[in-house]
């Protein structure tokens, strides 16, 4: 007499070779099914119900993997932490993998829900193709670098750095909004080598020089963390720390949705905090060599950080044409001035900002501490209702066009 067929899972995993440990999917999954160590992001079997909202946001492809196994032989996150490589696919043991019918719900995939990924999970239609994943760990490409440069004022505590890598005759291509992965050396505390950390690009796809094979990283020093807690950045500190000459192995390149559009006219509303910077100095300098070639529209750019002193290229920003881009500034420790975030900034522009969303060619990009998230998306919201615009119809339709772009970390 036949029994019944055992249970078969199709376990979510993370591929630990491409993985940039960058946190985004832990803090996408809606159900707290995902967790990590010093060494791996892991999947736990029994939370994770596939609803697929941490996919469509990781930079690298590493969260979109599967296997079939027996529900009882699921791996455990304790193996799943000592990985290096997955594992490859095993027999089952079954005469014929069962009918959906007979997975459990758990083990079937449905759609994201709308409301898990507040961004889009699209690139605009007229953005240029992109190139991902053509290095990694175990075959990266080597950078030799040609300039460190301090980008904050020497007074300040935010050690802020410009670093110029050029990749020579080793193909490197990027664009705007993309990002790429720094391998320090050393091992860890476990004696293994470090993995990379992830750097969002502050050059324009024809290089930081133009017409040359190099790319721009803005890198804030990292001495202490969220909790003011003293640590010490591994990969901050070796990139700050830098000297011409030096080579550095690059993984990458990661990133196919947060770039810019092409087309004419195109509008781009830039809202950023510290390093989350880079992205927007890579657009606005794309934009400032295209000028006047009939690409592009109007610039709006908001940017935050604790004091002028600690936001980085305020120099050269305070440089630029003033006809080219709309500046705000907003600095939250100004001593004897209250505290003012992007999203104030942003309100006090609504009649503005309301302007570009009814522009059916405006984009917004999003870059910097996930703190500032909530508060964005909300004067975002004030913006568009106080001037007739209703926001949760607005909200979808920018997120479906992939007109609304956010990497918060």
């Amino acid at each position: 007499m036949n029994g019944p067929l055992p249970e078969v899972l199709k376990q979510h995993l993370i591929d630990p070779e491409i993985c940039i440990r960058c946190n985004t999917c832990e803090e996408t999954c809606p159900v707290d099914a995902i967790t990590h160590d010093s060494r791996n992001y892991v999947v736990m079997a029994d939370k994770c119900n596939a609803c697929m909202a941490c996919v469509p946001p990781c930079p690298t492809g590493a969260i979109d993997n599967w296997r079939n196994v027996l529900r009882a032989e699921a791996y455990p996150i304790e193996e799943q932490f000592q990985w290096d490589v997955l594992p490859a696919e095993k027999s089952i043991g079954l005469a014929a993998p069962p009918a959906a019918a007979e997975l459990s719900e758990l083990d079937q995939q449905v759609p994201v829900p709308s409301a898990a990924v507040p961004g889009s999970t699209v690139p605009p239609w007229s953005a240029s193709h992109p190139y991902v994943n053509i290095y990694a760990h175990k075959t990266p490409a080597v950078a030799t670098v040609m300039g460190n440069y301090r980008v904050t004022d020497t007074n300040s505590e935010s050690d802020t750095h410009h670093v110029v890598l050029d990749f020579g005759a080793v193909p490197f291509p990027v664009l705007e909004g993309q990002s790429i992965g720094i391998v320090p050396p050393g091992t860890d505390q476990n004696g293994r080598p470090h993995h990379a950390r992830q750097y969002s690009i502050a050059s324009p796809r024809d290089g930081e020089r133009p017409g040359y094979n190099n790319v721009a990283l803005t890198v804030k020093r990292v001495l202490v963390d969220h909790h003011g807690k003293p640590v010490r950045g591994v990969c901050s500190n070796y990139v700050c720390d830098l000297k011409k000459g030096d080579t550095v192995q690059v993984i990458g390149p990661f990133g196919n949705t947060f770039l810019m559009p092409n087309h004419a006219n195109s509008n781009l509303i830039m809202i950023c905090t510290g390093t989350g910077s880079a992205p927007m100095r890579a657009m606005t300098e794309r934009r400032r060599r295209r000028r006047g070639k009939g690409e592009g529209g109007k610039l709006m750019l908001f940017f935050g950080a604790r004091s002028e002193a600690e936001l980085p290229y305020f120099g050269p920003l305070m440089n630029l044409p003033k006809d080219f881009m709309d500046i705000n500034f907003a600095f939250s420790r100004t001593p004897g001035q209250a505290k003012r975030y992007v999203q104030d900034a942003l309100r006090e522009r609504s009649v503005d900002v309301a302007a570009l969303l009814k522009d059916p060619n405006t984009y917004v990009y999003v870059c910097g501490l996930r703190g500032m998230e909530a508060g964005v998306l909300e004067a975002l919201r004030h913006a568009a209702a106080s001037h007739g615009i209703a926001w949760d119809g607005l909200h979808a339709q920018l997120k479906q066009e992939g007109r609304l772009h956010l990497e918060t970390y």
